[in-house]
């Protein structure tokens, strides 16, 4: 019987310490992915290319706060559920401010830089949504984190194809509606992120 339960122990403290570098790696991914695609908006004057290192901010800070309660109990990782889904919820206002003072401040983002940026941000989100797929249907610090992870996959092919549209029509609109569609993205998202750990935080308090 006492095997039994140090085995069990062990188990735990395993899957755990597997969680938190997964959890590392996509951490560092996307603090990096964050410096790169703030400088190539800058430069290039795209909203969407802003929208998506936001977006990776919010998920760096998301993902520190997911390696801080793993291990924790079920109503404090519900409770860091509630401050991933408000930081999203933050990186949507931002982009909704940044559409608008674009639509005020029209302009022709540069299409290369753009599109370099989108592939390299892309490769990065397809590694950081691979590693955290196995633990999708998990609790629901980790389940949020994947929940993130593939929001910046669509992030990534999104503003590819604001790329492609700024490149076929020279005009800044599609990277406008771009980053208008990622901001509906963006709002989706904390709606199932806080809405889950509204879930397991009531649960917990039954």
């Amino acid at each position: 019987m006492g095997d039994s339960c140090c085995s069990g122990t062990v188990d735990i403290r395993a899957m755990e310490a597997r969680q938190r570098r997964v959890l590392m790696i996509v951490l560092e991914i996307n603090i990096a992915t964050f410096v790169m695609m703030l400088s190539a908006a800058i430069y290039s004057g795209s909203s969407s290319l802003l929208s998506g290192s936001l977006d990776n901010l919010g998920d760096a800070l998301t993902y520190l706060l997911s390696i801080a309660v793993i291990g924790a109990s079920t109503r404090a990782k519900a409770k860091v559920a509630l401050l991933k889904g408000l930081l999203i919820l933050g990186a949507a206002m931002a982009v909704a401010v940044q559409v608008g003072w674009r639509l005020a401040h029209p302009e022709v983002p540069i299409f290369e830089a753009i599109g370099i940026a989108a592939l390299l941000n892309l490769a990065f989100n397809g590694i950081c949504l691979w590693l955290l797929t196995p633990y999708r249907h998990g609790d629901v610090n980790m389940a949020s984190a994947w929940e993130c992870s593939r929001n910046d996959v669509f992030e990534g092919f999104a503003v590819l194809l604001a790329a492609v549209g700024v490149w076929l029509f020279d005009a800044g609109w599609p990277d406008l509606l771009i980053a208008a569609a990622l901001l509906v993205m963006f709002l989706r998202s904390a709606w199932r992120v806080l809405r889950s750990a509204w879930r397991s935080y009531k649960r917990e308090d039954a």
